[in-house]
């Protein structure tokens, strides 16, 4: 029986392919993008969190740790992950659910109990399921059982994708979406590298296969001040778009900072001061750009 590592379900999704949808979060990702939004779905492991509104400082966890990976700084818990070694006693005894685990392992069964709640809402809207992450592609296997039984049952899927991932991989998953919604972040491969981690050459070639087997395609486009909102790279993005000749839809994403409470659950550096939202002046910029270069293009999911 298959199974992979989910960290969150969400229904009557509106901004992640057409129609309403049910999203489904993959843990695990392959870049490491420092504007990350959710960051919980970096690690493809399953992660102990703390929340410090709901702590009401009764300590109990930091007694019931077997490890001692737990202790307390002046304003929250602090976890040690190299000793925690998630038994969950913790998370057992924190009535108030301060700490927890973000990360479930489900079967194929599972979630398709969950996607199949909203099945009238995909009727009546022709929407569908939408895989996203973190980054689907590194649970393959489980994305590829998930979209065969999606097939199965006649519901429309989604890949929401940064499509950084071997070839052999990716062409074995293509063939089962009905849907990408593929992400370009930065064309320069140098600067793609710098921020992300990676190259950016197979996730172009990915998307010119995609492309050349004439798939359904959506491109987004994560916006972040003066990183890749300049005019170089969104022309050198649409060029490249441009000529992959099937695609006609772009969505830009301004950078938002709703992702910064996680990064305190996770006790981890908060790293959104660092980047800037693009403004709206700057946002309807590049729509009008991208228009005049004849796109249909999008503001937000």
């Amino acid at each position: 029986m298959k199974k992979g590592c989910i960290f969150d379900i969400r229904g009557y999704s509106i901004h992640d392919g057409p129609g309403i949808r049910t999203t489904v979060f993959f843990k695990g990702c392959y870049l490491h993008c420092p504007w990350c939004h959710n960051p919980e779905g970096q690690s493809p492991k399953i992660e102990l969190i703390f929340t410090e509104t709901r702590c009401r400082g009764c300590q109990e966890c930091l007694k019931n740790c077997p490890r001692q990976a737990l202790s307390r700084s002046a304003s929250e818990t602090l976890i040690n992950r190299e000793k925690c070694d998630l038994c969950g006693i913790c998370v057992e005894g924190c009535f108030s659910q301060a700490l927890e685990f973000v990360g479930k392992e489900m079967t194929v069964q599972e979630v398709m109990e969950a996607v199949e709640k909203d099945r009238i809402f995909y009727e009546q809207s022709n929407g569908g399921v939408t895989f996203s992450g973190g980054e689907p592609l590194r649970q393959a296997d489980f994305l590829e059982a998930l979209l065969i039984e999606c097939r199965k049952r006649d519901i429309h899927t989604c890949l929401d994708t940064s499509g950084y991932v071997s070839s052999e991989i990716f062409n074995k998953i293509s063939a089962k979406v009905d849907l990408f919604l593929y992400d370009l972040k930065i064309m320069d491969e140098e600067k793609h590298r710098r921020y992300t981690g990676a190259s950016n050459k197979l996730i172009l070639e990915n998307l010119k296969t995609l492309a050349a087997e004439n798939k359904n395609i959506i491109i987004r486009i994560p916006l972040i001040a003066a990183i890749n909102d300049t005019s170089e790279n969104i022309l050198q993005t649409a060029e490249f778009v441009k000529s992959l000749k099937v695609v006609t839809e772009i969505s830009l994403l301004p950078y938002h900072r709703l992702g910064s409470q996680k990064y305190r659950k996770l006790n981890r550096p908060d790293p959104s001061n660092k980047f800037e939202i693009p403004s709206e002046e700057k946002m309807q910029e590049i729509k009008k750009t991208l228009e005049n270069l004849g796109f249909k293009v999008k503001i937000g999911g």
